[in-house]
């Protein structure tokens, strides 16, 4: 064996160490919250039926939620109007109809 190499410290020569890749990483933090809009009108069993989804599964995953009403909005009447309800996460639409708690509760995790 021969002598050691200059690129290498010496046993005796302390370990210099590279601050960790992901020190400034808070692993606590919640990833954001997500925004739910339900797209209905009043008098829709169907968007009813969906509030009674949407609304504890929101609460349960600290998302916002929000409604809004098609007939009040022409072209949401226009776009969606017969076709309520209508679940959006965070703008995209995610849902038509019928809503399942778990693919919901899911997305929003």
């Amino acid at each position: 064996m021969g002598a050691m190499s200059s690129e290498h410290p010496a046993p005796s020569e302390p370990v210099r160490r590279a601050a960790p890749l992901l020190s400034g990483v808070d692993w606590a933090r919640k990833p954001p919250a997500h925004t739910v809009t339900l797209l209905g009108r009043p008098g829709c069993h169907l968007c009813e039926d969906a509030r009674e989804i949407v609304v504890p599964v929101c609460e349960q995953t600290g998302s916002t939620y929000e409604e809004r009403d098609v007939t009040g909005d022409p072209e949401l009447l226009r776009d969606y109007g017969e076709h309520v309800p209508v679940v959006f996460v965070d703008g995209v639409a995610w849902d038509r109809l019928r809503v399942d708690a778990d693919r919901l509760r899911a997305v929003l995790s």
